[in-house]
């Protein structure tokens, strides 16, 4: 299966490029910057570069045109400010969605975060935290085999491959390696559409967590 992925130089992005090449699926990677492209071709990912500010519908589905799956795994970062929260985390996640709507993916996962509909008090986050919301509201009115991933506090750790998923709201931390298992694991497992799930680090194993 091909899977294509937006934001495909972050950290989550290459940890599932890197599990999807090892299980024999190919990974086609959007990114921004082609100074990053190595590090794709290193993750087992290919690299294509693409803008998802600076494009449209109809060049991105042609990207997506035959693949089986999508994963919306783009963010503004930490360093932006509030308009990019809205025109990555919101506006490129719509879009995204939109193309593989026209290219015809149906299997769509989007990593948002926990937390969504509180506020902090801290406008970036604040903002950060609408955006995703924004994001996940508009994919529940697509027509599209969906399932929303909000993991909690990532790190780097090493991954346990246990976790705790649940689609009431969770409180805590995940490593980014984890994260990225259960995005593959999502993709094998329709019974998990049109749902969205909390993560983060717990004792029940990947495979038995759904």
């Amino acid at each position: 299966m091909r899977v294509v992925i937006a934001g495909g130089h972050g950290k989550i992005a290459l940890r599932v490029e890197r599990l999807l090449a090892a299980r024999g699926d190919s990974a086609t990677a959007l990114v921004r910057n082609p100074d990053h492209h190595a590090d794709v071709l290193d993750a087992g990912g290919v690299p294509v570069h693409c803008d998802l500010e600076a494009t449209d519908v109809a060049s991105v589905a042609e990207l997506m045109t035959g693949a089986g799956a999508a994963v919306f795994a783009a963010g503004a970062g930490p360093g932006s400010g509030v308009a990019r929260k809205d025109t990555v985390d919101r506006a490129a996640a719509a879009l995204f969605a939109a193309a593989a709507e026209e290219a015809g993916v149906r299997r769509f996962i989007q990593i948002s975060t926990t937390g969504i509909g509180r506020t902090t008090g801290d406008e970036v986050f604040d903002a950060y935290l609408a955006a995703k919301g924004a994001a996940e509201d508009d994919l529940r009115e697509r027509d599209l085999d969906w399932t929303i991933l909000r993991p909690g506090r990532l790190t780097d750790d090493e991954p346990t491959g246990r976790v705790e998923l649940s689609e009431k709201p969770l409180r805590g931390s995940v490593p980014r390696g984890d994260v990225a298992a259960v995005v593959v694991a999502l993709l094998d497992r329709p019974g998990t559409v049109r749902r969205t799930y909390e993560l983060i680090s717990g004792d029940t194993p990947i495979a038995d967590a759904f």
